[in-house]
């Protein structure tokens, strides 16, 4: 049986449902909601007894379910279903977001259903500010490869190298690779292809929407003894100890880079402010993460890296006063 904090949501869910599906019968709303007939008759009678103040009968919500068939009245109040919270919203985005990027998990036949996009958007215009942090966070930086998945799933099925066209954000530029495919994985809502690059000389992620042309090669893949999947339990981006060290203060409304990014030192300002220490793998992508933020966080050390950002800032108003 699930706890109080489970019961009210599913209740406040309940009502509206039933409202909306005159004469659903027992066993197709328990099935709707993951129950057992008997955990859905507890709730109607839980039901039963709510309602307005006054607790008279014209105040109550009037439900029954003799035959089967659950009739209910008196509830217009709490017809409206709830509204999906921001973490809720977030995490509903993430995985159609991870949908779209992997077309083979929404579709056997490998096709994006057409109502994808219209449902992300709505759910960035009804969660607001708190999902359109998450849309930044995953959102596509360049106009991918369409083919770029089934590529390189061929290229893993028939054990071939892989030739790349990969843009990389933090020097804005798009560079070859050959790569030996050894994975695709899922991580934070986002498709990557894990394998031996021989630019790198060694294991990388390549996020497939970054991904601009893939080509088979004729080559078998054949990874060096040393290649090794990485860990990625605790996301992909990993600082190194001589990355230089950046503070930021964030808005509440910028809070989530303290969940998003591996922070060193984390201290609560008050009215939800933070305080965070993190690496920064290099000048680009503080400089890029700070214009994300906006007004909602800012670097205040080192002073020569706070500089470089309001720089970048009053050059990027200036273009766009000059293109206005």
């Amino acid at each position: 049986m699930s706890g109080s904090a489970d019961r009210l949501p599913r209740l406040l869910a309940l009502v509206p449902y039933l409202m909306s599906h005159p004469g659903a019968t027992v066993g197709e709303v328990a099935a709707v909601f993951g129950l057992s007939e008997k955990q859905l008759i507890d709730d109607l009678q839980l039901v039963w007894m709510c309602g307005l103040p006054g607790h008279t009968p014209g105040d109550l919500i009037d439900v029954s379910w003799d035959g089967g068939e659950i009739l209910i009245d008196n509830a217009d109040t709490i017809a409206r279903p709830l509204r999906l919270g921001i973490d809720e919203a977030s995490a509903l985005l993430v995985a159609l977001r991870t949908l779209a990027a992997t077309p083979e998990l929404a579709l056997p036949e490998g096709g994006v259903p057409d109502a994808l996009p219209r449902v992300m958007a709505k759910l960035e215009r009804a969660a607001g500010e708190g999902a359109a942090t998450v849309s930044s966070q995953v959102a596509v930086d360049v106009d991918a490869a369409p083919d770029a998945l089934p590529r390189v799933r061929e290229g893993l099925t028939k054990g071939r190298r892989l030739s790349l066209r990969y843009y990389v954000p933090g020097r804005d530029e798009v560079t070859p690779r050959e790569v030996d495919p050894m994975r695709v994985l899922v991580v934070d809502g986002r498709a990557y292809l894990e394998g031996w690059c021989y630019r790198a000389e060694a294991m990388r992620l390549f996020r497939l929407d970054r991904v601009l042309g893939v080509e088979v090669l004729d080559v078998p893949a054949d990874p060096p003894a040393e290649a090794e999947p990485r860990d990625v339990t605790d996301g992909v981006f990993r600082p190194s100890p001589t990355d230089e060290l950046v503070e930021l203060e964030l808005s509440a409304a910028g809070r989530w880079v303290a969940e998003y990014y591996p922070c060193e030192q984390v201290t609560e300002l008050g009215e939800g402010r933070l305080r965070v220490a993190l690496r920064a793998r290099d000048e680009d992508w503080i400089l890029k993460l700070a214009l994300r933020l906006g007004d909602t966080g800012k670097v205040v050390s080192p002073p020569e890296m706070a500089e470089a950002v309001r720089r970048e800032a009053e050059r990027a108003l200036a273009l766009y006063a000059h293109r206005s």
